[in-house]
């Protein structure tokens, strides 16, 4: 599909100690080995007439490291560093470029993490767990800085608001959204569905949350009102992720009914607000909140697949731009790079890949 190249390269297989810091250098045989490797496939892509485009230190690099699923993964507002999440309980910091070293292992959680986002300033994540609790981490100095505690249930997902004061969303099982003030304790406002929420979203201006869930009702709260203004749309499965585009005009939505739908959010939009509606990829029975993403100019989105594929579509045609393999496992997350047309995934064969796509 397209001109990506989906061989795995041996990159990233560095882990960290447990003290949550670098544990060293790759031994140089098997850094040499890379090297060799990826020389050889740059060759073999300017034969072909494959330009590169990004600056991976090889056009697909495989991160490993993780000891179960991996359920989340989101890079850095500056696109230097790629968080992920995972069953195991931990949340790893890689490097994106050169050999993509593990740098950081963040500690504390008590059951799985099934999404992590940063911060706008790229200073902090944030973490939903299945231990009821979301977290709040400081990347620079590796540590835990403050517990969100309120939900009775599984935390299946978070979102800090990208402007204004310090909030972050959060949902649960117990079919509760909870919008907390970071600067103080305990949440600040609670919104109550009938059904468990899997997924929340802010809106850009940070004054309304959207949610789904069980129910797979598209559900908009205006937080200044706290109450639910109305219902976006509907799915007729459970809704597994929610994302806003970048200019805030946008909402998609993955759902279990195999649809990935992109909704007009914008104030005024008359008629239908389902703007396109995306197919092909899948949800396996493991039912996992399969997440999903906008690239940052809006022109293209993806999701997570249990097929062990990543797809990415064009948001103007509705078309398939890619079907990329690689994976032996669930796709639970896909996302794009700030910065680079760069994509990185991944898996619950606990295996992160970051790939090169050709430029829009």
């Amino acid at each position: 599909a397209g001109g990506a190249n989906c061989d795995a390269m041996e990159g990233g297989k560095r882990l960290a100690s447990s003290d949550g810091r670098d544990a060293g250098a790759l031994v140089s045989a098997k850094k040499q080995k890379r090297e060799e490797n990826a020389g050889e496939e740059r060759t073999v892509r300017e034969k072909k007439g494959m330009r590169r485009t990004s600056n991976l230190d090889a056009p697909t690099m495989l991160l490993s490291g993780h000891q179960d699923e991996i359920f989340s993964i989101r890079f850095s507002p500056d696109g230097q560093v790629v968080a992920t999440g995972s069953k195991d309980k931990h949340v790893f910091l890689w490097k994106v470029y050169e050999e993509c070293n593990n740098y950081m292992v963040l500690k504390g959680h008590k059951n799985a993490i099934l999404e992590l986002s940063w911060t706008t300033d790229g200073e902090k994540i944030v973490t939903a767990s299945a231990d009821k609790t979301a977290r709040l981490w400081d990347v620079e100095i590796g540590a835990q800085i403050k517990t969100l505690k309120g939900h009775a249930a599984i935390v299946n997902s978070c979102s800090p608001a990208r402007r204004g004061p310090p909030l972050v969303a959060t949902c649960a099982d117990d079919g509760t959204a909870k919008l907390w003030d970071l600067r103080v304790k305990g949440a600040e406002q609670t919104f109550q569905e009938k059904f468990p929420l899997t997924s929340v979203a802010f809106s850009d201006a940070g004054d309304k949350l959207y949610t789904g869930g069980l129910e797979g009702v598209v559900g908009i709260w205006d937080i200044r009102k706290n109450d639910s203004m109305m219902a976006l749309g509907t799915h007729q499965d459970i809704i597994t992720g929610l994302s806003v585009s970048a200019d805030g005009t946008h909402l998609l939505s993955n759902s279990m009914d195999g649809s990935l739908k992109a909704w007009d959010i914008r104030p005024f939009a008359e008629g239908d607000r389902c703007a396109r509606t995306f197919t092909g990829h899948a949800h396996g029975f493991e039912q996992n909140l399969l997440r999903c993403a906008w690239s940052p100019d809006g022109n293209r989105v993806t999701c997570g697949s249990s097929d062990c594929l990543v797809y990415v579509w064009d948001f103007s045609s509705g078309k398939l731009v890619y079907r990329l393999p690689g994976h032996s496992g669930s796709v639970n997350e896909v996302v794009f790079h700030p910065l680079e047309p760069i994509v990185g995934s991944c898996s619950s064969d606990r295996q992160i890949y970051l790939g090169e796509i050709e430029v829009d």
